[in-house]
């Protein structure tokens, strides 16, 4: 179940790009989606984690399933509701070796016919990956007539897919919980059920049993005073307030990661989804584990455990600050990231994609088709390149006589654009490899001191305030979309500690909630809206409009 929850949770994530484009959104908005995904969850983990240690928790773990399926389907049931997704593009559907004029038709809008815990992230952006390389549409439209590739920023991939398989997943995971009893019996003591007992467990019976009779009150008494017992403990407070700002930067970066790499390198949603599950995430699995290795091997105590913790962090941050130097020059575009004679320069008004070139062509500036000379240059469109002619279909159009690539001619002295953007430099790719060696680095690092940071909370609280110390720091945790599960079965394996049973008798209140809404909810919304300053070019929508953004200034991004 755990392994499903974190599926359809890092699944969100892995789709943030998909839906950004599909619905025209900007990278604060759907920052703000990611984050209300998280606060529904969080909602009703307040309440469970309260009071499910005294319920039937097998059947509230069942019905926190079915209500999972049921919102991860509602959350891809737009595509059916929404018609087909178009783009624009001046491409027609039977264009072989016709003489067109681009440069003279403004554009036209084509519809194109429609470690164990850890696995669930893992497999979350896997899915991600997958659904990414299938277009949007897929079963519905010729994928022949589709003229844009998965590196094209108007690419939609099968977002709505991954909902709906963990949906099901979630669905048919939660039946099995359904008919199990209240408790099972602990190792060893199988054969001392007595036949009354099995019977009260039995569901239907009609026998309430002393927990079922427990009034909701007496459950909460004394929860206020241990929170203001437990937040009053200045250690924990401190490592907790740690947590908050530690985790509100990680998750910042764990949602647009995979965005990131796509703008600053070029790559794919479906690759750099890929990239992330089969390589960021086990080294990750794999710190966790040997931190609690290291923990057990030289019998760390609290003081030498948040040493260790806070020595990892800071290593990790510094080797990732060696991404800062890691970059990709930006794209050259004319009217953007260069002049139309090749001179570079960034500009941010759109009135400079107008050139002597194309001036009577009657371009509109808002176009977004671009296609790719033989010079290096992108231009926005086949329209804003001075383009005349066309020959080829589909993705294999070939558009002839650009007067604009006359400004800066290719060595071979051609005229011709193809379409798509241009290729990115040979030492971008070597770029891209040592960013993902830092990345991978980092993360084994910082996750190094889990496990101890963990172990210190533990260790620094009275023994009637773990419970709900430990459901504070869980609540910090699914907010960053990872589960402390992973270090419950490592602790246990390495018998560090042997209390780990009351694990899910949490406690966690509202003051809690909102402690913790500090520690991720927003941050996808203020690191969105630092990335929508970055933009150099959006998109508009059918109805008029900012729609989402097709390039951006890689500088001022990284």
């Amino acid at each position: 179940t755990h392994i499903i929850t974190h599926i359809t949770r890092t699944y969100m994530k892995s789709a943030i790009t998909q839906i950004e484009r599909r619905f025209d959104l900007s990278s604060s908005l759907i920052g703000l989606i990611d984050g209300s995904f998280e606060m529904g969850n969080l909602l009703f983990l307040a309440v469970v984690s309260h009071f499910g240690a005294k319920l039937h928790r097998p059947r509230l773990i069942a019905m926190g399933c079915f209500l999972m399926a049921l919102g991860s389907f509602l959350t891809g049931l737009p595509h059916f509701f929404m018609g087909r997704y178009t783009f624009d593009t001046v491409i027609q559907g039977a264009s072989v070796n016709q003489s067109v004029s681009p440069c003279l038709d403004p554009l036209k809008e084509t519809e194109v016919p429609e470690t164990i815990t850890l696995l669930g992230p893992m497999f979350g952006f896997l899915l991600g990956s997958l659904c990414a390389r299938l277009y949007v549409d897929i079963g519905y439209v010729n994928l022949e007539s589709v003229t844009i590739t998965p590196k094209d920023a108007r690419w939609v991939g099968a977002w709505w897919l991954g909902f709906l398989v963990s949906s099901v997943i979630m669905l048919l995971s939660g039946i099995p919980f359904w008919f199990l009893p209240r408790s099972l019996p602990k190792q060893g003591q199988e054969g001392e059920l007595s036949p009354s007992t099995t019977t009260q467990d039995r569901p239907g019976n009609g026998h309430a049993t002393p927990h079922q009779t427990m009034r909701l009150a007496e459950i909460a008494k004394g929860f206020i005073p241990s929170l203001k017992k437990l937040l009053s403990t200045p250690v924990y407070f401190l490592l907790l307030c740690g947590s908050i700002l530690k985790f509100n930067s990680f998750i910042g970066l764990l949602t647009f990661k995979a965005k990131y790499m796509e703008q600053q390198f070029g790559q794919s949603a479906a690759r750099a989804n890929f990239l992330i599950g089969v390589l960021n995430l086990p080294v990750v699995a794999l710190g966790i584990f040997l931190g609690g290795l290291l923990m057990k091997r030289f019998k760390l105590g609290v003081v030498s455990g948040a040493q260790l913790s806070f020595v990892t962090s800071f290593i990790a941050y510094l080797i990732l600050l060696l991404q800062f130097g890691t970059k990709c020059d930006n794209v050259r575009v004319a009217g953007l990231t260069i002049s139309y004679n090749g001179t570079p320069g960034v500009v941010y008004n759109g009135k400079l994609l107008l050139s002597e070139c194309n001036r009577k062509c009657s371009c509109s500036a808002g176009e977004w088709d671009p296609v790719c000379s033989d010079n290096g240059i992108t231009y926005t469109s086949p329209c804003l390149a001075g383009c005349s002619d066309s020959t080829g279909y589909g993705k294999n159009t070939v558009f002839h006589n650009c007067s604009c690539v006359l400004y800066s001619p290719a060595p071979g002295g051609s005229m011709s654009v193809t379409l798509g953007q241009c290729p990115r430099r040979p030492e971008c790719s070597r770029s891209f490899s040592f960013y993902m060696a830092v990345s991978v680095l980092s993360s084994f690092i910082n996750s190094l001191g889990t496990t101890p940071g963990y172990m210190v909370i533990i260790r620094c609280i009275k023994p009637e305030l773990k419970s709900l110390a430990l459901g504070i720091q869980t609540l910090v945790m699914r907010t960053l979309g990872k589960c402390l599960n992973v270090w419950r079965c490592a602790l246990r394996r390495l018998h560090v500690i042997e209390f780990l049973d009351i694990f899910i008798e949490v406690k966690i209140s509202n003051v809690t909630l909102l402690l913790n809404s500090l520690g991720g909810i927003p941050a996808p919304v203020y690191f969105g809206a630092l990335i929508d300053s970055t933009c150099l070019r959006w998109g508009i929508k059918k109805c008029g409009g900012r729609g989402a953004c097709r390039m951006y200034d890689s500088n001022m991004y990284r």
